[in-house]
């Protein structure tokens, strides 16, 4: 799969995945908007650009309420759960940002995304 094409299938994944989220000002399209820069060390290592980080964090600072975070939350399951990128889990943390569990396809994004800070 090329990587615009990649980049399309996650924007309608996520869309259909954050469906019962409407509420949350944080859309699954803003999230792969905000880590796309991310995609190639999530794949395949190396040095993460400062692109992907800024994304992170901004990402970060705009998930403000728990409607944001959870729909944030189950979006990244779904790219991780979905997609193979080995590296992505350990992103937030090369980027500085801690949030206080781990991306994968089994968090509970209900119970994990409660108690994310909203600042960094």
């Amino acid at each position: 799969m090329g990587s615009s094409s990649g980049i399309v299938c996650l924007i309608v994944m996520c869309m259909v995945v954050s469906a019962p989220h409407a509420q949350a000002a944080v859309t699954c399209v803003a999230v792969v908007r905000a880590l796309s820069p991310c995609l190639g060390y999530a794949q395949n290592g190396g040095t993460i650009p400062p692109l992907c980080c800024n994304g992170v964090k901004s990402l970060y600072r705009n998930a403000a309420t728990t409607a944001d975070r959870q729909t944030a939350c189950y979006c990244l399951k779904a790219l991780i759960g979905s997609t193979a990128y080995p590296n992505a889990p350990g992103i937030p943390g090369k980027c500085g940002v801690s949030i206080p569990y781990k991306i994968a396809p089994s968090t509970d994004c209900k119970k994990s995304a409660l108690n994310l800070p909203t600042y960094l």
